[in-house]
């Protein structure tokens, strides 16, 4: 099952000519999750050539203006374009003031669109996994959201079953699916010829934050953590004032949770993006600053580790590709 990150605006409060504002995809097969919406994200979304009518929910981390304001547009173009699908909108304490707001705006829509004000102990159930809420710190109510995928069954180990005479077919899926079957000598039950229960993926996004005791939890063995990123140490105090985390804060969080994988995002103009990186990793050496449009793929763990993608070094491989195709007559 395809686990993707995908960044689509990673700036801070103020968009730059290479970066927009906070937006983040979560992909899980044909499922889509939008963290956050900013100015400009349905564009982004077309841009990335995702299909931005599949998106069943939008999560949204805090109510400041830079995290939502690409809402109203994409739920206008939705409508212009004959969405049928529901979407439900879920953020914390306030959203229910915004939505008179957001239907003035928009007007009537033929979809049905849901908002829930939720709290840092929402649990969403999904199709294999949930997500869930975390309590953040930031200058406004403010939760992150985390996407846990349920235990996996362990490996079926098909020369034992063999071996206690249960035939290959039909009976090998339902040893598979936790039923006891029939074998040459007796009943033969799943712990017998199945391994021990493989975790599922986790994915962490933050939000704009200070580094927090409920961040570190939820991060624990993290496959990736998306965390606030929006200053260097030079300016922590400025961090500290408008509850915004260092790079290098962000890094040693990652760090002590056992992160796989760490992005910097929601960064600040003030800062060159390779400064930021370059703090980050002092303290911890698996990091990435991601642009727009970059994204992380998250393999399940036997499998190898999660593989950063940028977005400009792809296309410009795949420009070469073509260039030799035509050259050599293919």
């Amino acid at each position: 099952m395809e686990l993707e990150v995908l960044f689509l605006g990673t700036s801070g409060a103020v968009p730059t000519p290479e970066r927009g504002l906070s937006a983040t995809l979560l992909k899980r097969g044909g499922e889509r999750l939008l963290v956050d919406c900013g100015e400009g994200t349905q564009r982004q979304l077309m841009r990335a050539g995702v299909g931005i009518a599949q998106i069943e929910a939008v999560l949204l981390t805090h109510l400041h203006a830079d995290h939502y304001l690409g809402i109203p547009g994409m739920l206008k173009t939705w409508q212009l374009w004959g969405r049928t699908e529901p979407v439900a909108i879920y953020g914390p304490k306030g959203l229910s003031s915004m939505v008179a707001l957001f239907k003035r705006i928009i007007g009537h829509t033929e979809y049905e669109v849901s908002y829930h004000e939720i709290g840092p102990d929402c649990v969403l159930e999904r199709n294999g996994y949930q997500v869930r809420a975390l309590q953040t710190d930031h200058r406004v109510m403010s939760v992150g959201w985390q996407l846990v995928e349920a235990p996996r069954p362990g490996r079926f180990d098909v020369e034992q079953a063999k071996a206690l005479g249960v035939a290959p077919g039909p009976d090998f899926g339902k040893l598979q699916r936790g039923e006891t079957v029939q074998g040459s000598n007796g009943p033969v039950s799943p712990e017998q010829v199945m391994g021990p229960s493989r975790a599922g993926r986790k994915v962490v996004i933050t939000g704009d934050t200070r580094p927090c005791p409920a961040v570190a939890e939820a991060a624990q063995g993290a496959d990736v953590l998306v965390h606030d990123s929006t200053f260097t140490s030079e300016a922590a105090d400025r961090a500290r004032e408008t509850y915004h985390s260092t790079s290098a804060e962000a890094a040693q969080l990652a760090k002590d949770a056992g992160v796989r994988m760490l992005a910097l995002t929601h960064l600040s103009f003030r800062h060159a993006p390779r400064d930021l990186l370059a703090e980050a990793r002092l303290v911890y050496d698996r990091v990435v600053l991601p642009y727009d449009l970059d994204r992380i793929e998250v393999p399940f763990g036997e499998r190898g580790e999660p593989v950063y993608i940028d977005h400009r070094a792809e296309r410009a491989a795949m420009r070469v590709a073509a260039q030799e195709a035509r050259s050599s007559g293919v």
